[in-house]
């Protein structure tokens, strides 16, 4: 394999990136990008990738979650805040089910780019190019809006660097303190729907008593009122990534600057393809969305191009096949995965195959249809003796109507009155924390069973 370089992919086939227009704008941005600080460090990389190397033994489990595309428009502290309180609420909960800790990972402060299934798109008669992401173009549809505009990459740094700055400070400041946490989750079992999860957080609550009464508390623990957390997205815009990708002093490995985790998608991962080249020279753990069209033979050369030395966690897989089609397409790629030996996390993506569009017009995801998926992908890995090691949700701290289903009962009707996303439709807080009970209970019931099989 010819040896690594951050512009290496510019010589390789390139798919659903933007053609700009002005070479000398994109040229300029491109340099000044190159100067700026990294958004993350090499340390908090390799951390990371240690974390995701127990998730693929079952002695972590990873919660990665986020926006579908972050907006410009939509970029708020109150909007940061309540995404990570959220998923701190989810952490808590499935981490008393899975009895190991919970790597958070948010899709934030960098997924601005979004693939499309076509070039352009029709309304009214005119065509003009698809909206690609706010870091490429806008969403109004003028001939104008959908120009991709180089520019765009230094609005996306400062509102990432912005993101994470917060978020930093939330997750060492207190705001994350593991009491504070499960009084927001008794918020949500106090209604009258939310009753059937009230036994489980019940549970936590005496937990959290006991360790109290023994002295173990936030105040003596610090380990009770911080928590790691780190941020994801897809790695789409090359020239953006190639920009902010660094030479770690002390290992002099190449760090992808932009995030801590970045994935190829399902649409970008050709073997020989510009994606597949820019991730496989970078140190940060890599994700690969693998779906229904992807090949045994395929992914074994992905595998090794991008996970060459076969680390613990420098590989996620994240299925994402589309309820009632897992077994069709699991157990065939966990074979390949065996016969290579290969290291690998499991991941359950269960958002992109269950995409439909509902009598109203509108894109929706069936919550019921999300959480079989799931069901399906955890018995799948007890079926093979393989560990599940997380799940991947597009989600929201917003109380957005954009799914369907869920304890509250969002109906096709209900789906305009707070629609806001700019591309495919996210999991509200309800949703997700209710999601976060029913994967803790799958995890319950597998650890019984192994503890059984163990006593027998």
């Amino acid at each position: 394999m010819t040896e690594w370089q951050k512009s290496g992919w510019r010589a390789k086939p390139r798919v659903q990136m933007p053609d700009y227009t002005d070479e000398a704008k994109l040229e300029a941005v491109e340099a000044q990008l190159s100067k700026y600080p990294p958004l993350v460090f090499a340390g908090e990389a390799r951390k990371l990738k240690k974390a995701l190397g127990a998730a693929s033994r079952g002695d972590a489990f990873l919660l990665q979650g986020g926006d579908c595309a972050e907006a410009f428009d939509q970029f708020s502290a109150n909007a940061i805040r309540d995404t990570f309180k959220v998923m701190l609420q989810m952490a808590m909960v499935l981490t008393f089910g899975a009895k190991v800790p919970v790597v958070k990972v948010g899709r934030m402060a960098g997924q601005f780019a979004k693939p499309r299934s076509a070039p352009t798109e029709v309304v009214d008669g005119l065509e003009l190019p698809s909206y690609r992401g706010d870091i490429i173009n806008e969403l109004a549809f003028t001939p104008e809006a959908r120009i991709p505009d180089p520019a765009k990459m230094l609005q996306a740094y400062t509102q990432a660097a912005a993101t994470l700055n917060l978020l930093r400070a939330f997750s060492t400041g207190g705001y994350a303190d593991v009491h504070q946490v499960h009084q927001w989750t008794l918020g949500f079992t106090d209604r009258e729907e939310s009753e059937k999860y009230r036994d489980m957080a019940n549970r936590i609550s005496d937990t959290l008593d006991f360790m109290r009464a023994a002295g173990v508390d936030s105040d003596r623990a610090h380990t009770l009122a911080t928590v790691d957390f780190y941020t994801s997205h897809e790695s789409l815009l090359l020239e953006y990534e190639e920009a902010l990708t660094r030479q770690d002093s002390t290992s002099g490995k190449w760090l992808a600057g932009s995030g801590h985790m970045i994935w190829i998608g399902d649409r970008t991962r050709q073997p020989d393809g510009a994606h597949v080249e820019f991730a496989r020279g970078v140190l940060n753990p890599v994700g690969l969305k693998c779906g229904p069209t992807t090949t045994a033979e395929d992914l074994k050369v992905l595998m090794s191009k991008l996970n060459p030395e076969n680390e613990a966690g420098k590989l996620t897989l994240i299925a994402r096949f589309g309820a009632g089609k897992v077994g069709e397409h699991l157990p065939r790629l966990i074979k390949a995965v065996a016969e290579e030996g290969a290291n690998v996390t499991w991941v359950c993506d269960p958002m992109h195959g269950n995409t439909i569009k509902s009598s109203t017009g509108y894109k929706t995801r069936p919550f019921d249809l999300v959480l079989r998926e799931v069901r399906e992908f955890f018995a799948i890995h007890n079926a093979e003796g393989t560990v599940p090691g997380g799940v991947h949700f597009e989600m929201t701290g917003q109380d957005v109507t954009e799914c369907t289903g869920g304890v509250r009962a969002v109906s096709e009707e209900n789906l305009s009155d707070r629609y806001h996303t700019a591309c495919d439709p996210r999991l509200n807080a309800s949703q997700s924390l209710e999601l976060a009970f029913l994967v803790a209970e799958e995890l319950t019931s597998r650890r019984e069973a192994q503890v059984a099989t163990k006593a027998g």
